[in-house]
């Protein structure tokens, strides 16, 4: 295998791709002397509502606000829906951590439940079944940049009077029913822009919603319950030091030397997706002979913000999935896994006695799936030796 690999520098899983607007945009922010939240992180705002926006009648009274995560962005959400203790929060056993910490912030609990077994993302009939008197929203997960079935998980929701906040730190830009994720009728909407998300800031997220008291509320929390905007205080051409705190907020703020990076980021969104598109399908044709089981498509006229490239082993593969990242890493080829599901991690399992018994799907995707590199910083060249790498891992006893 070491012949394959013909001594090429390791392929890292991810990569951002960063340009000289972003470099240059960064520098005059430094150079401006407002490097905290200000000009920059507004204008990111704004843009980043436009760009949802853009000819949809419907993305109408769209409100974003820039946070330093999504996972401070889910819990500003739920903090501004009135989530506390005594209730209930549903959310998929399959996603990170973060999706489903926010509600234990809060001292509510969370119920978590199983994925289709096909797209991987949150069921929801088993969200229903799963509701009790205490629940009160439901968080669906956008799992590698498809959407979740949000028309029968509104559905749901406007049966049940529960609240829906979309985690879509894997989806920009994806759509379901033709709407851009961060358009659609759910009370909030987090993205993320992680260093190896579709677009960075290096840490950051944008909270987006249509309800004006749930932006109000979240704008005061995000920066230590101050009823008023820093950026406005200190540009002011009158006195305006004063200011009340309201409420025992948090320090979840955007810096403007971030911001400065999504600017452009969020430019080049669409080619980003254009390429990680071209990438996977790329791997779909090299690898349809192959005894994996591929990731599902959108549906048709929908988009795949294609954030992970998830296969799973099939019952033919003749390697398990630990040898077969081990025989990648022995290529050069840096994989991950999306993701260890909750109900196996001590504190979720401990808090709420789960098994994985309860988790069927789940727990069979996670044994047999691997994440493999796709980013737009990737050559041909690299496709191509990811290619080769995965179809020589599979032959090999």
């Amino acid at each position: 295998m070491s012949d394959l690999a013909n001594d090429l520098p390791f392929l890292p899983f991810a990569l951002p791709e960063l340009g000289e607007e972003e470099i240059a945009e960064v520098v005059d922010t430094l150079r401006s002397g407002w490097i905290t939240t200000g000009p920059k992180a507004r204008r990111f705002e704004q843009e980043f509502v436009s760009f949802l926006g853009e000819g949809r009648p419907h993305a109408q009274g769209l409100e974003a606000i820039a946070v330093n995560s999504a996972t401070a962005g889910l819990h500003l959400a739920l903090e501004a829906l009135g989530i506390g203790p005594g209730d209930e929060v549903i959310t998929t056993t399959h996603t990170f951590t973060a999706t489903a910490e926010v509600v234990r912030y809060l001292g509510a609990d969370v119920v978590l439940v199983d994925i289709d077994p096909r797209t991987l993302n949150i069921d929801a009939t088993l969200v229903e079944a799963a509701i009790t008197p205490r629940t009160k929203a439901i968080i669906p997960v956008h799992y590698a940049g498809l959407a979740a079935d949000m028309r029968a998980l509104h559905e749901v929701a406007r049966r049940h009077g529960l609240k829906v906040v979309e985690d879509a730190a894997h989806a920009l830009p994806c759509t379901s029913e033709g709407a851009l994720v961060g358009t659609l009728d759910s009370d909030a909407t987090v993205f993320s822009f992680y260093a190896n998300k579709t677009i960075t800031t290096g840490e950051g997220g944008m909270l987006v919603t249509r309800d004006p008291e749930l932006a109000r509320r979240a704008k005061v929390m995000r920066l230590h319950g101050i009823n008023r905007d820093a950026f406005d205080r200190f540009t002011a051409k009158v006195p305006s030091w004063y200011y009340e705190i309201v409420a025992p907020g948090f320090k979840y703020n955007l810096t403007d030397i971030a911001a400065a990076i999504g600017l452009h980021q969020l430019k080049r969104l669409r080619g980003f997706q254009a390429r990680r598109e071209q990438i996977a399908a790329a791997f779909n044709e090299a690898f349809a002979d192959l005894p994996l089981v591929l990731p599902p498509l959108a549906a048709a006229g929908d988009t795949h913000s294609w954030h992970l490239y998830v296969v799973r082993l099939s019952d033919e593969a003749h390697v398990s999935r630990d040898a077969f990242i081990e025989r990648l890493f022995a290529l050069g080829i840096g994989v991950s896994v999306h993701y260890i599901p909750l109900h196996l991690h001590p504190y979720w399992r401990e808090t709420y006695g789960l098994s994985p018994q309860q988790f069927p799907h789940s727990q069979h995707a996670y044994e047999r799936m691997v994440s493999l590199p796709l980013y737009t910083r990737m050559s041909d060249a690299d496709v191509s030796r990811v290619i080769h790498a995965v179809r020589h891992a599979l032959r090999h006893r």
